[in-house]
């Protein structure tokens, strides 16, 4: 279905943009998947009524389709747009190799390891880097080339992409902020992105980011699948993340030649390349599809919980899931642990040990993990591997397992997050060894965990 509703973005000087000071909101359109059509109200009648590829466009505008999907996919999964703009995205000169030191999809570059792993917050620092120069990618698996797999970044800026923009030929991004305002620009227009939101840009689409100051985030990097909302089975038509909260960009246009040349960048198998063109890659005047980025506010999900005993299994917070062609198993969940009330009762509330077929990966965007107050900290991760095993440290088993248990807000000013894979995934040389933030006294909160082991004596339910 078409969605015609519009909203507008909190106003104020961070959402300002360099391009255009006098931008005070930003308009988006509601719904996910839905066959969107927008037009830069500059440009009215821009769309082609009746038909994608007249033989001459409104305004003299390109046809370019893009396609997230094979032509002959499912209509339920088929997945393109059509963008009408000034100058088509085939105009550039060769691509050459961009040199960007740590990003890479060379798993095999350290010897494996199956340690429980827990990096310090990811720094910043004082070297001028954009979003691309700032990207490190952290561990992943599988292969770009076959389209079967994933990566996980880490990246820290602190100045705007100036003239200069990233499109992903391998897959797409699933960047969560943690600090700092992101302004990306876009083919399909603008999207203001603050921490305790989601963005998702799918392969092929051209973005710039804009930042307001030193900027750190997470990134999950899906190929050969697009993220989807997860099936709801018996919790019934609503619930988790409702559709109409997921908000793409109005289009937005800027008819813009560049005397030193743009650079368009493309990450192609795991490596970088740049070519240099004499226009703004932002001239779409018009689009429509429903293949097109959208962000989400995490605050928005509605939360389902035990209410009885024991847990539910932590797939009752998942956000958005990539999956595989095994029924139920994903290549990559997207996963958050948000504000909640616990209740169960005689349980152990925090999360119990666990041992586990699929990888985790954590990070924390605010506030204080329940299992892990102290170490876990915002801007910092954590991986266990398949079948590595983790839980609550020691001073978290012993406060649970006395505290008397009454209602209590779980969680309160926290928002942590897991990418969860059905891969087995490797840590990069940077992960291991190059950014030293590495925490490799990690092992050591579990170390103090004794045994309350009394065979004589039954403990009281």
């Amino acid at each position: 279905m078409f969605a015609e509703q519009q909203s507008t973005a909190q106003s104020g000087d961070q959402q300002r943009s360099s391009r255009d000071p006098d931008m005070a909101e930003l308009k988006y359109l509601h719904g996910f998947g839905n066959e969107f059509s927008s037009e830069d109200p500059r440009c009215p009648g821009a769309l082609p009524e009746g038909q994608n590829n007249p033989q001459v466009c409104p305004y003299g505008l390109y046809a370019e389709q893009l396609s997230g999907s094979a032509f002959t996919c499912p209509r339920s999964s088929n997945k393109r747009s059509w963008l009408y703009r000034i100058l088509p995205s085939v105009c550039h000169k060769p691509f050459e190799v961009y040199k960007q030191k740590y990003l890479t999809h060379n798993w095999g570059e350290v010897d494996p390891d199956p340690n429980q792993m827990r990096w310090k917050p990811f720094v910043i620092g004082d070297k001028k880097q954009d979003f691309v120069d700032g990207l490190y990618t952290l561990c992943g698996a599988g292969e770009a080339t076959s389209r079967n797999g994933i990566a996980i970044h880490i990246y820290t800026c602190n100045i705007s992409m100036v003239d200069r923009c990233l499109y992903n030929s391998d897959g797409d991004f699933l960047i969560v902020p943690q600090q700092g305002n992101l302004l990306i620009v876009t083919e399909f227009g603008k999207i203001l992105v603050e921490p305790n939101e989601i963005c998702v840009i799918q392969q092929g689409i051209r973005f710039s980011v804009e930042v307001f100051g030193d900027s750190r985030g997470y990134i999950l990097e899906v190929f050969g699948v697009h993220f989807e909302l997860p099936d709801l089975g018996p919790i019934g038509a609503n619930g988790l993340a409702n559709p109409r909260d997921f908000l793409t960009p109005v289009a937005w246009y800027e008819d813009r030649t560049v005397a030193g040349g743009y650079t368009v960048i493309s990450k192609y198998q795991g490596q970088l390349f740049s070519a240099q063109q004499s226009f703004s890659p932002f001239n779409v005047v018009a689009w429509h599809g429903n293949y097109a980025p959208y962000k989400y506010n995490l605050d928005n999900f509605m939360v389902i919980n035990c209410v009885a005993f024991d847990h539910a299994d932590p797939s009752i917070f998942t956000v958005l899931t990539a999956k595989s062609l095994r029924p139920g198993v994903a290549i990559a969940d997207f996963v958050i642990f948000p504000p909640r009330w616990g209740v169960a009762e005689h349980t152990f509330r925090p999360p119990y040990y666990h041992r586990n077929c699929m990888s985790e990966f954590m990070g924390l965007i605010k506030g204080h993990y329940e299992a892990k107050e102290e170490g876990f900290q915002p801007g910092g991760g954590s991986l266990h591997s398949a079948m590595t095993p983790h839980g609550p440290d020691a001073d978290c088993f012993e406060k649970a397992s006395n505290a008397k248990l009454e209602p209590e807000r779980v969680a309160g000013g926290t928002m942590a997050f897991m990418f969860e894979s059905s891969l087995s995934m490797s840590v990069t040389r940077w992960g291991l060894e190059t950014c030293t933030r590495l925490d490799k006294e990690y092992y050591r909160c579990w170390e103090t965990l004794r045994s309350h082991f009394t065979p004589t004596q039954r403990s009281k339910k």
